[in-house]
């Protein structure tokens, strides 16, 4: 997940909740499209209005959750030159002019697949913070974070080590390194073939969705 200092302000904010349409084959497909403009053409007019609409439903959930105001952030791109985006998301964070520097919750999709994950990425200087707690809980996190969950050290990849293969050795060697390299990141919630009929119920989805960001909130806690 590429992490330039992009964001946009939700159009849409205070608007009637409706129910949300989901992600379909066309949506992911914008990702095959060669050239970074007709491609963020595509990803404008097909992906962002949902992106928008996610933030708005779910940043109040995750205030709660969170407790204290949390602000949704829809890429924008607006640094891309030459190179089209591999994927696009929405980042939820506790400051309304940006999220790089503090731990976050991400929604965003790559040509294969849909991510729903906690984050702290390089630019975060809570990252020593975060391994330091996650070291000493890292039993705690075993048993709380399914197996099914997958780990990731670097964003720009898709995809990411399953906590169930990675197992505490694993994921103790990721967190060290998050304390000592500098490029070093944390990412951790669930990937979501483009192929699921759970993209399609867009409801289906939002509960899914809450019910990740309620899991890995654990993990955002052991960030401060």
């Amino acid at each position: 997940m590429t992490m330039a200092n992009e964001q946009l302000s939700s159009p849409s904010a205070g608007a009637p909740t409706a129910p949300f349409a989901g992600f379909n084959q066309d949506d992911f497909d914008v990702f095959a499209v060669p050239g970074l403009e007709a491609r963020m053409s595509l990803l404008i007019e097909r992906i962002r209005p949902k992106l928008f609409e996610l933030g708005d439903r779910l940043a109040p959930a995750l205030t709660e959750l969170c407790g204290e105001t949390i602000y949704a952030h829809v890429a924008k791109h607006a640094r891309r030159t030459i190179n089209p985006p591999n994927d696009t998301w929405v980042a939820y964070a506790p400051n309304k002019r940006g999220y790089k520097a503090f731990p976050h919750f991400q929604i965003g999709l790559f040509g294969s697949h849909v991510f729903v994950q906690f984050a702290i990425i390089y630019e975060s200087d809570k990252k020593t913070v975060f391994a330091d707690h996650a070291l000493k809980q890292i039993d705690d996190i075993m048993t709380h974070i399914p197996a099914h969950y997958a780990w990731s050290g670097d964003h720009m990849v898709p995809g990411g080590d399953l906590q169930g293969e990675l197992g505490e050795e694993g994921l103790r060697a990721l967190l060290e390194r998050l304390k000592k390299v500098k490029a070093s990141e944390a990412l951790c919630g669930i990937i979501i073939d483009r192929q699921d009929p759970l993209l399609q119920d867009g409801e289906a989805f939002v509960a899914k969705t809450l019910e990740t960001f309620r899991t890995v909130l654990p993990l955002y806690k052991m960030s401060w």
